[in-house]
């Protein structure tokens, strides 16, 4: 279902429709088919005007047997089209999904568009002359699925073809069955007569320019080799496979000839200090990650902040705790990213919006890191690693130079010595002669960096370490407001609640409403004048898919009366979830 709902997505983007997905896939590896938590699904919302969630609601659902439809019936609109397999609507499945009678012939379906279609059968038919395997052949039937919704929505199958072609070259008979498949669920849509209607959706009006559809994962992998390649360095991951970051550590795998070192570490902790290694080395260190991951990289992102090496820790954030929800996403790791360290040990945090924004996340992650000499966090999360949309390809040339300048005067040379404006020290390559100095994690002299206990260098040293956070407070973009700089209410996100609090916000506006939007990609340290934005609203709305983290430190930093919505189903939130909230909080102004 991922491969194929993915195809339907590359061929729209294709097309010039904007777009925004939602794949939700079980954290088995082989769950049961036909069992409510083996379902697999994607939610793919996508037109001709600019799109900034994946849906609500869905207009059409595609389901493959009685579980799919159990699982994700509440999401369809009342009066929407259900496209089922009936062979999946058998007494076994009816059993293993805990339906007592068939949905198809009870009456339960009567206000929805119910389109009855044996793929299976149909499937079968299409391929009866081809010796393979009756396993293959049910593994087809998605693209029968695949080639009806083609032709519904006037999507052509040239891409798709090609893709089959490409990825099955050396596997003529595999190759040949798929296309069969899937020009026979569009023949079987052109021909039959059982659907009322045909939807053309036209190009969406965006930026000019060249575009790709792109992950979040992409776009963070990405987003990593060109900052490399703009500070002129080598790129090295060092990771551990985790769901959902995985994927960042495959696609870079396939960059070598960009300078893209990757290693697959036996572990989490093996994986960040490889990357240490390999910034001391004077590359730019990166390691990857999810929640779980990041809390066995704990002691290695404080030897970081004491050795002052740059340093990217990506974390693509899951449900918790422990392993918690592997596949679905949340946003519960704020608080571990800005204060989870034994110590005085503060990093700076930054987090991506879209999945597109990811590219700009991991770019700008990186450019701190180098620049302040310090480990920095990137947090993205499942929805938008494994999530997809548009993205408007950079001019290599518009993106600024980064590169590091490496200390290789040996006279008077100090190693923690800082730099005036931004207090990071020399960055010096071992090997370079005369430039011999220590690292490790004990507490640095001042300047020497030789090991000291003194009471009085701690101290100055933890507050020389935090002052250089707080400086780069003077090298990030000021916050800024969409919608009116003062008002009723404001509603501020960060991370994947972008697209949803958009949406609940412009309803809102145009019914004339007194709410304004504002969402944060610094969070540590934030912007000058977020506390002087946060004054000028009457009330403070913060949608988190956690139990309330970012509202916390809001609260407690600006002293303001912020009030927090809090999701933690393993799911995005629905535009309409805010929009009742800040129509809720408004009767009371």
């Amino acid at each position: 279902m991922q491969l194929t709902g993915t195809q339907f997505t590359n061929t729209t983007a294709i097309l010039g429709n904007d777009l925004s997905t939602l794949p939700d896939y079980p954290a088995e590896i082989r769950a049961p088919q036909g069992t409510l938590f083996g379902v697999s699904g994607f939610q793919i919302h996508f037109g001709s005007t600019e799109i900034h969630t994946p849906g609500d609601t869905c207009d059409v659902l595609v389901a493959m047997n009685a579980a799919a439809l159990k699982v994700n019936l509440h999401s369809l609109i009342d009066g929407g089209s259900i496209i089922v397999n009936t062979d999946g609507f058998n007494d076994k499945n009816l059993k293993l999904s805990g339906y007592e009678t068939n949905p198809l012939r009870d009456g339960s379906l009567e206000k929805y568009r119910v389109y009855e279609v044996d793929i299976t059968k149909l499937t079968t038919a299409a391929l009866q002359d081809l010796n393979l395997s009756s396993k293959f052949v049910d593994r087809s039937k998605n693209f029968f699925a695949l080639g009806m919704m083609y032709w519904m929505y006037n999507r052509p199958l040239e891409p798709t073809i090609a893709w089959l072609g490409e990825k099955f070259g050396n596997k003529p008979d595999i190759r040949e069955a798929n296309i069969r498949v899937l020009k026979a669920g569009w023949n079987f849509g052109e021909t039959t007569e059982i659907f009322k209607a045909r939807y053309e959706v036209a190009p969406a009006k965006l930026m000019p320019g060249t575009y790709r559809n792109i992950t979040g994962n992409q776009a963070t992998a990405w987003g990593l080799m060109a900052a490399a390649h703009q500070a002129k360095l080598d790129l090295f991951l060092g990771s551990y496979p985790i769901t959902p970051a995985s994927e960042i550590l495959h696609e870079l795998s396939y960059y070598k000839h960009f300078r893209v070192k990757t290693f697959q570490a036996e572990d989490e902790i093996a994986g960040i200090t490889s990357a240490i290694g390999a910034s001391f080395a004077g590359a730019l260190g990166t390691t990857t990650t999810s929640g779980p991951g990041v809390a066995l990289k704990t002691e290695a992102l404080g030897l970081a902040v004491m050795v002052e090496l740059p340093l990217v820790v990506v974390n693509v954030q899951r449900g918790g705790p422990s392993t918690g929800l592997p596949t679905k996403t949340e946003q519960a790791d704020l608080l571990q990213a800005l204060y989870g360290r034994n110590g005085e040990a503060p990093i700076p945090v930054v987090a991506a919006a879209t999945p597109s924004d990811c590219f700009a996340a991991a770019f700008e992650a990186s450019r701190i890191a180098l620049k302040y000499m310090t480990p920095v966090i990137c947090l993205t999360d499942g929805y938008l690693g494994n999530g997809s949309e548009p993205w408007l390809i950079p001019d290599m040339n518009s993106l600024p130079d980064i590169a590091p300048t490496f200390h290789t005067n040996p006279d008077n040379f100090l190693p923690y010595e800082r730099d005036e404006l931004t207090l990071s020290r020399p960055w010096a390559i071992p090997g370079t002669p005369g430039l011999e100095h220590r690292i490790g994690g004990l507490e640095k002299q001042h300047r020497t960096g030789n090991i000291n206990y003194e009471p009085a260098n701690h101290e100055f040293m933890i507050k020389m370490r935090a002052e250089k956070i707080e400086r780069i407070a003077n090298d990030i973009p000021l916050a800024e407001v969409e919608g009116d700089p003062k008002g009723t209410l404001l509603v501020v996100g960060w991370g994947g609640t972008y697209g949803a609090i958009k949406s609940a916000v412009m309803r809102h506006r145009a019914a004339g409403h007194s709410v304004s939007q504002l969402h944060l990609k610094h969070l540590n340290p934030f912007p000058k004048n977020l506390g002087e934005i946060l004054s000028q609203f009457k009330a403070i709305l913060v949608p988190e898919i956690n139990n309330g983290q970012l509202v916390k430190v809001l609260r407690s930093k600006y002293l303001v009366p912020a009030i927090g919505l809090n999701k933690i189903q393993g799911l995005p939130f629905r535009s309409v979830e805010i929009e009742l909230k800040i129509e809720e909080m408004l009767k009371n102004y």
